[in-house]
């Protein structure tokens, strides 16, 4: 099987697992204990919470969730009463979130795109007013990889008092994260960690309402028993991600350079320029990305966000770029990173342009 789906999950990096292991099998103590195995397991968060924090603006502190999802569920819910403005290409667990607040009575904004999946900044300008007190967007989105303005959204929130919450996700360890953020969401399991833990990152003085009540084992905010083994996989990958910034970064890119010739004649969705290479969601005319999936059953990429896999529904995303629902259904999602191979990419360039060759025979 050939993988290149590494907006949904990235492959476990060894040096994570390994790190892991002794914490699942011998270290089991609860790290909120007081005795000596319990400080033990504790130490071991805290490396970790190093480790995430060095990737992270300074100034701030950061706190274990259960994912990233948790993460802005937190920072949203747990913002100050007032309007709050995203953008239509945010992930479901931020639309989801203020389109449910906006049911209890929540005042939302939700800003415009142009073709190229940026948001449109005159929208922007005239919606952040003092009305609003948070104000969220994607750094990298997780289904066209397009980098937002995120450093001048931040700064048309703060003019106004409100706070800013970036959901870098897609984004952690391979783009840089603008210190005027105020709150930042990210998870492992998108940099080679594990599945299951991701952090909130806090600017200091910025504390949201908690969203569950209990322990408040993180900072008073977040309650819960965190998993040592879990927290240390996070830790070891957000330092591999930093140790190795250069090389995967080269790596990337000199595939985001060959898929662009492996794919000349298809097109890509998007801006061309302001993008994290290792994202490209393509599409051709006449062709139904479903049957393409269906068909290359020793490849594995994505049609969109993997949270809305099977939903039938159009990409959100594509029809927030003006696609119509046949250009979004024609359009299919490669990611690939760390542990994609030059040979991998090439064969599946020969697999998708067979696939399409027998859709568009009569």
């Amino acid at each position: 099987m050939i993988y290149l789906d590494y907006q949904a999950t990235t492959p476990l990096a060894p040096e994570a697992f390994d790190a892991m292991v002794p914490l699942l099998r011998d270290q089991f103590a609860n790290p909120h204990s007081a005795h000596r195995p319990g400080r033990a397991a504790a130490a071991q968060v805290e490396v970790a919470r190093e480790a995430i924090g060095s990737l992270l603006p300074s100034g701030g502190r950061t706190l274990f969730t259960s994912g990233a999802t948790e993460a802005l569920n937190i920072a949203i819910q747990g913002a100050p009463a007032g309007r709050v403005v995203t953008i239509a290409t945010e992930h479901a667990a931020v639309l989801d979130t203020v389109e449910a607040m906006r049911r209890a009575g929540r005042a939302v904004t939700i800003l415009p795109v142009g073709p190229d999946g940026i948001v449109d900044m005159q929208a922007a300008r005239d919606a952040i007013d003092s009305t609003v007190t948070l104000v969220v967007a994607m750094l990298v989105n997780n289904e066209i990889g397009v980098i937002q303005p995120v450093a001048r959204l931040a700064d048309l929130a703060h003019r106004v008092g409100a706070l800013f919450l970036c959901d870098a996700v897609q984004g952690y360890g391979r783009v840089a994260i603008p210190d005027n953020c105020d709150m930042v969401a990210i998870s492992a399991h998108k940099i080679h960690g594990p599945k299951g833990v991701g952090a909130l990152w806090l600017r200091d003085g910025v504390t949201p309402a908690p969203l569950i009540h209990g322990g408040g084992q993180e900072g008073g905010l977040r309650s819960g028993t965190l998993s040592p083994a879990l927290c240390a996989g996070f830790g070891v990958a957000a330092r591999l991600m930093r140790e190795r910034a250069d090389a995967d970064r080269a790596h990337v890119e000199s595939l985001a350079m060959l898929a662009r010739d492996l794919f000349a004649d298809w097109t890509l969705n998007g801006s061309a320029s302001h993008r994290y290479p290792g994202n490209l969601n393509l599409r051709r005319d006449g062709i139904d990305g479903a049957r393409l999936l269906s068909h290359c059953r020793t490849l594995a990429f994505s049609l969109g966000s993997a949270c809305a896999s099977g939903s039938g529904r159009p990409s959100h995303v594509l029809r927030a770029l003006g696609l119509s629902d046949a250009q979004a259904r024609g359009s299919v999602r490669i990611g690939f990173g760390r542990y994609t191979r030059r040979e991998e990419l090439e064969r599946a360039a020969e697999l998708l342009h067979e696939a399409a060759a027998v859709q568009a025979a009569p």
